[in-house]
């Protein structure tokens, strides 16, 4: 197959992040329970992950919304998940608890909300808790966003997240944005299936060994959110895609 097959497949899961997007009545919709919810600790709300990265997919989360909170927010970090949890539930929705966000459908569309907490006025650095590991990181939201779209990728990522999500495989997906980059440093190549080919080979030859950075944090080692067993699955199935066609790929 060729790189037509995979475009034709970026053109099937394309979704609008213009100002007119549907998705971003979301945020307006949510707006009146997060107010209510933060009270004057809310700074803002806005939209991020794959959505603001351009690497989102028709058939994935529609939307992250980040939730900015004053670095003056008396509760934990813990206690503000647990209540924005709460928040969500008692404003009708049915919420889902995950790592760093809280999953919801609201207006129809799938939302991923990040609570954070601002760690000073002097910069964009936030405190986010991690329910998995019961602990906190920092991060820096607007660096993520500009880490993928600098790279230029976002085609490539879109197709490897198609691929995670049909082979149902554990790889969060700013892990995967960044091994995607790692994968293409240097290349120059505008053919979006040699390109798609060398990150699979990556992930089968060097995958399971490279130590990925948050670019955000130093401290921050992201290749350490898989288990040994994690990144082998992704390995092999790398492998298996190298020795099949396109169809089987991703569809």
């Amino acid at each position: 197959m060729s790189s037509a097959y995979l475009n034709a497949i970026l053109a099937r899961e394309a979704v609008d992040t213009s100002a007119f997007s549907p998705v971003r009545q979301v945020q307006t919709i949510i707006a009146p329970v997060l107010q209510q919810w933060a009270n004057r600790f809310l700074l803002s709300i806005s939209p991020s992950g794959s959505f603001a990265k351009g690497t989102a997919n028709r058939s994935g989360t529609d939307i992250d919304l980040f939730i900015s909170l004053h670095e003056d927010t008396p509760e934990t970090l813990k206690d503000i998940y647990g209540s924005l949890f709460n928040a969500i539930a008692g404003a009708g929705y049915v919420p889902k608890r995950q790592n760093a966000s809280i999953n919801a459908t609201i207006g129809g569309f799938d939302v991923d909300l990040v609570p954070g907490k601002r760690q000073s006025a002097w910069t964009t650095d936030h405190s986010l808790y991690r329910r998995t590991a019961d602990t906190w990181t920092k991060t820096n939201v607007t660096t993520h966003i500009n880490t993928v779209v600098m790279a230029g990728h976002q085609r490539e990522s879109r197709l490897l997240k198609l691929w995670r999500n049909q082979k149902r495989l554990e790889f969060p997906s700013f892990y995967l944005e960044l091994t995607v980059i790692a994968a293409l440093s240097g290349r120059t190549s505008p053919d979006l299936a040699e390109n798609v080919v060398t990150v699979l080979e990556y992930l089968r030859d060097k995958f399971t060994a490279a130590r990925v950075i948050d670019p955000a944090n130093g401290n921050n080692v992201i290749s350490g959110d898989l288990t040994g067993t994690e990144k082998q699955a992704v390995r092999r199935l790398a492998e298996a895609a190298l020795g099949g066609n396109w169809s089987g790929f991703v569809q």
